[in-house]
């Protein structure tokens, strides 16, 4: 048996705040966005490198969903995201404005942060052992 998480969803008010959020304060890749109709589109962003899941960024279609905006996972952190160089991103994240809610520490597994995103969503930026 073969399987990966391909994509994985967030939850977002907008596409056009999204893609610019995550293209140019984390400096993810703009790997798609197709028109669907006139109010969806398919968009999906990466971390630059190698890494196959990709975020989906799915616009919110009605209340319920629009709800969960910057609270999908009840305030835990919701995605992880990996580093080569954690003190080079941890410097370039802050000079972007991204607001770190947990300071670095360095724990068994590596070297860690928490940061929101645009929507409140809590990060990990980890640099592994």
């Amino acid at each position: 048996m073969n399987q990966r998480i391909a994509h994985i969803a967030l939850v977002v008010d907008d596409y056009d705040r999204a893609i610019a959020f995550y293209t140019q304060k984390l400096n993810f890749r703009l790997l798609e966005d197709t028109p669907l109709s006139d109010t969806k589109r398919w968009v999906m962003v990466a971390p630059q490198g190698q890494g196959e899941c990709c975020l989906l960024l799915a616009k919110a279609a009605n209340e319920e969903q629009a709800s969960r905006i910057g609270n999908q996972t009840g305030g835990r952190v919701f995605l992880f995201l990996y580093t080569d160089d954690f003190w080079r991103d941890f410097r370039n994240y802050q000079d972007q404005g991204i607001r770190f809610v947990r300071e670095p520490v360095e724990e068994t597994y590596g070297t860690v942060a928490v940061f929101e995103d645009v929507y409140g969503n809590l990060w990990d930026l980890i640099e592994p052992r």
